[in-house]
């Protein structure tokens, strides 16, 4: 059986455990033996991290220790654990972190705006984490981010420039996917509120994200 460890903390304005918790009942159905755990001290064992299948981080802002940052990293770069999240809690998590940042591909820097409509474009129709999905609106905070053009693009918001001028048709990746040494990484921008996945095809993209992660 396939072991997912879904790890979730920080800020509270997210609703990291309401989010993780409309999660753990698709892996469960997806044949995953699922552990859920409230802080990061789940990383240091590192016996059980290498043998995970999937790693789901949903934790905003606060600290990591390097002992902690070690076992995560060390786990999907070294032994092929997958890494999944969405919105704050996978790229706005460790703001002094620079090798988590690394490792994720994109940081949070701004949301104009906050919470509002926009447009998510679906960049890659082929893709099986976006396959058969088209365009569609989101209520919640428009991510912009600092990201590495390494990353694999699935879809894409683009800014209207009313709240600040001069980022007035900036494309910026909403969805994507990446490997990291031995590890694959799959993250969203959206997911400001639990309330976000009631969207379908929101929350079809992170369920098939997380099983594409897994190792």
């Amino acid at each position: 059986m396939k072991k997912a460890l879904m790890v979730w903390g920080g800020w509270d304005g997210h609703e990291p455990q309401q989010t993780v918790e409309r999660f753990a009942p698709h892996l469960r159905a997806n044949g995953f033996e699922v552990e859920i755990a409230d802080t990061l001290d789940a990383y240091l064992d590192a016996e059980k991290m290498n043998a995970l299948s999937l790693v789901v981080q949903v934790w905003t802002m606060g600290t990591i220790t390097d002992e902690q940052q070690k076992g995560l990293i060390t786990a999907v770069r070294d032994h092929g654990v997958g890494l999944a999240g969405w919105h704050g809690g996978l790229v706005d998590s460790f703001r002094n972190s620079v090798d988590y940042q690394f490792m994720t591909g994109a940081q949070w820097v701004a949301h104009p705006g906050n919470v509002m409509d926009f447009d998510i474009s679906i960049a890659n129709s082929t893709d099986p984490i976006t396959a058969g999905l088209t365009d569609f609106g989101m209520h919640s905070e428009q991510y912009y981010l600092h990201v590495d053009p390494l990353m694999d693009v699935l879809a894409t918001t683009t800014f209207g420039g009313e709240n600040i001028p001069w980022i007035k048709g900036v494309v910026m990746p909403v969805v994507w996917k990446r490997r990291w040494g031995k590890g694959k990484l799959f993250g969203a921008s959206f997911g400001h509120h639990a309330s976000d996945f009631d969207v379908r095809e929101a929350r079809v993209i992170v369920e098939r994200g997380l099983l594409w992660a897994s190792r």
